[in-house]
């Protein structure tokens, strides 16, 4: 049932579908919406989107892949606009989802570019060992090296560096991202996936990183922090 993975008060994004004259990620827009009801298992009604003050009337049967934030997790489907009127002093868009929902799979998250300032060190063999005991981990006090971080995805992280990590080691990455709270400090083990020398800059290494035993909330606020500095890149070069 779709009741069972989203509720009236849910955030959701609507994305549009590529089509012709749009041919790059960055030219599709995305539009900031929530669930209003629920009126059947392929219906719902969302509010009408805003862009600061401004009501954005999305055409009636216009198409947009929808990204539902519930309680348990981001979930993925098509849906079709075929209604939108005003109700209660509430401008509602009524859509029907013309794919099934499903669990939007963490391996198809992008990687968002930007330049984050990072602290990080190779783990300890005994942190290693406790790696699964996520709130015992990390011992204390440990000097941390300076890095930046390139691009950042719900399941790792592309960072650069004047110091260089073998691959498969475990990385302890510090850094803070803007959430919905405010500023957020993350505490994160990622294992080394990749390292290479940077061609055009000596003495500088670029580290793929994948995150290792990732709190299910801490993933869900990186991915809201993707969606939402994203959507400013968009608004930024309209």
């Amino acid at each position: 049932m779709v009741s069972k993975y989203i509720l009236p008060g849910d955030k959701l994004e609507l994305k549009e579908m590529h089509r012709a004259g749009k041919t790059s990620e960055a030219e599709l827009k995305v539009y900031a919406s929530k669930v209003y009801d629920i009126l059947s298992e392929d219906r719902m009604e969302i509010l009408m989107p805003m862009e600061q003050t401004k009501l954005i009337l999305l055409p009636v049967d216009g198409e947009y892949e929808m990204f539902f934030y519930g309680k348990t997790g981001v979930y993925q489907c098509h849906g079709r606009i075929i209604d939108r009127y005003k109700s209660n002093n509430m401008y509602i868009l009524v859509v029907e989802m013309i794919t099934n929902l499903r669990k939007y799979q963490r391996r198809d998250f992008y990687r968002f570019s930007c330049a984050l300032n990072m602290e990080d060190r190779e783990l300890e063999e005994e942190e290693i060992a406790n790696i699964d005991n996520r709130e015992d981990l990390l011992a204390p006090g440990l000097p941390l090296k300076r890095s930046v971080i390139v691009d950042i995805s719900g399941g790792g992280l592309r960072f650069v560096s004047k110091h260089a990590y073998k691959i498969g080691c475990h990385v302890y990455c510090k850094y803070h991202l803007m959430t919905e709270q405010g500023i957020k400090e993350y505490n994160l083990v990622g294992k080394v996936l990749k390292c290479q020398k940077l061609p055009n800059r000596p003495g500088e290494y670029e580290h793929r990183v994948k995150y290792v035993n990732i709190k299910p909330s801490e993933q869900e606020e990186i991915i809201k922090y993707i969606f939402a500095e994203d959507r400013k890149h968009r608004k930024h070069d309209v």
